[in-house]
């Protein structure tokens, strides 16, 4: 399958636009992938409430590749790889976690690497 590059506009964070460049894979069925990566630091109760493994459990439900681990500072960082769309829907559960988690905080921002290097599956360290 022969891959190229393609120019979309989209909305940051902050609500600015931006453009960047997507993968675009095109087969059989000629379809378009979306792959983003996101980096996030979940801070408040967070660490001992089972809270990186019930993300991971969300995180394969969505199809959603990365890892969830803990920081010596208290907070969680989640790395959310793949779809559009089902990294916006974990990165909007994070603010849910756990029945034993208190989510304080959840930044959010573009995870520098390119798309291509997407971690097999999620894991938790």
């Amino acid at each position: 399958m022969p891959s190229e590059s393609l120019r979309i506009r989209s909305l940051d964070r902050e609500g600015g636009s931006r453009e960047g460049a997507l993968g675009v894979t095109r087969g059989r069925n000629a379809y378009i992938r979306r792959m983003i990566r996101k980096k996030c630091l979940v801070s408040g109760r967070v660490q001992g409430v089972f809270y990186r493994g019930t993300a991971a459990q969300r995180a394969r439900e969505l199809g959603v590749h990365g890892y969830a681990r803990n920081l010596p500072d208290g907070r969680v960082e989640v790395l959310a790889c793949g779809e559009e769309k089902a990294v916006q829907e974990f990165v909007r559960w994070l603010w849910t976690g756990s029945s034993a988690s208190k989510v304080a905080a959840v930044e959010v921002v573009d995870a520098p690497e390119p798309a291509e290097r997407v971690p097999a599956g999620f894991h938790t360290a």
